[in-house]
């Protein structure tokens, strides 16, 4: 009987859709194409399941009620949400506020990244701009799971760390059911499980920023996950200086000095929410964040083209 089940070969089937306003490509490794299709669409219901739940695009989304009576009272959420907040919050601590939810409140007028974008603005139009970014104005009541912004205008959304929490989720149907290896790609933000057909690890390749085609180096990362955050794809250059689309929260100008932070980690979530606060922190605040971490790796390309890794990381 050996000899002729070894013979069913195991195939990866793919699937790729737009889902959260991403490319998602979720794949899963499996001797049958019905059987595979099946449990891919069980995948995408969780994660179109997930964005109804935070996105800020639907007026009834739970998200937006909470911007909606920012000021005014407290919101009462499902527990998914409400959790989900709170882990925001504990990573807002964690990084002491580089990464923050109520960056939702930013004026988007100051910031559009297009070609058109000559200067920055000046130091008090950006202040006042992050006025309403403020974790700790995020008032969680965890007995009656409600969710009150205490300033009028304050705005949450889940745009640093959504896209892994639905990598996550849908990662857990999969396995759920009967799934032993996979990827959920959610646009860069990706975790995988078991190996691949041929019995090897999943790896990855972390590109060069300056030339996205070409890998400098690749990474085993079977069984984790892993995220970039970049400014190779969206910046601007002003009087010859490099500005990346990310903001920081405390200051509403966009950081430089670094072009790429990948963090890996056992959860998708956790690693997407970490790479934008690292390249707010810095390549040497940031590493010494993540060497303190358990089971969380980085690598930081910084503009002049230096590589840093964390110190649990052994690059090939």
């Amino acid at each position: 009987m050996q000899a002729v089940e070894s013979m069913i070969s195991d195939t990866v089937y793919k699937r790729v859709l737009k889902l959260m306003g991403n490319r998602f490509e979720i794949s899963v490794v499996a001797d049958d194409k019905e059987w595979a299709e099946y449990r891919i669409n069980l995948a995408i219901a969780e994660i179109q399941r997930i964005e109804n739940l935070i996105t800020t695009f639907s007026d009834d989304s739970q998200t937006n009620q909470i911007n909606a009576h920012a000021g005014i009272a407290p919101v009462k959420v499902n527990r998914e949400v409400f959790d989900l907040i709170a882990r925001s919050l504990k990573i807002s601590e964690l990084t002491q506020g580089a990464f923050d939810i109520t960056y939702g409140s930013i004026d988007k007028s100051l910031w559009n990244f297009d070609l058109n974008m000559k200067t920055l603005p000046d130091a008090a139009t950006a202040q006042a701009a992050v006025r309403l970014i403020n974790y700790q104005n995020v008032i969680l009541d965890n007995e009656n799971t409600t969710v009150f912004l205490k300033e009028a205008g304050m705005r949450i959304g889940f745009g640093g760390i959504g896209k892994g929490y639905a990598a996550d989720k849908a990662k857990a149907v999969l396995q759920t059911e009967g799934v032993k290896s996979g990827i959920v790609n959610a646009a860069g933000d990706l975790i995988t499980w078991g190996t691949q057909p041929n019995g090897k690890p999943w790896t990855i390749a972390i590109a060069d920023p300056d030339q996205e085609t070409t890998p400098f180096s690749t990474l085993n990362i079977s069984n984790m996950a892993i995220a970039t955050s970049g400014n190779y794809a969206k910046y601007v250059v002003i009087n010859g200086k490099k500005y990346s689309h990310t903001i920081d929260p405390k200051t509403g100008l966009p950081v430089s000095g670094i072009k790429s932070v990948s963090i890996i980690s056992p959860s998708a979530e956790f690693a997407d929410a970490m790479a934008t606060p690292v390249t707010v922190m810095g390549a040497y605040v940031g590493l010494d964040l993540i060497n303190q971490l358990q089971n969380v790796a980085c690598v930081i390309i910084t503009d002049d083209s230096n590589v840093y890794t964390s110190k649990n990381i052994n690059i090939k």
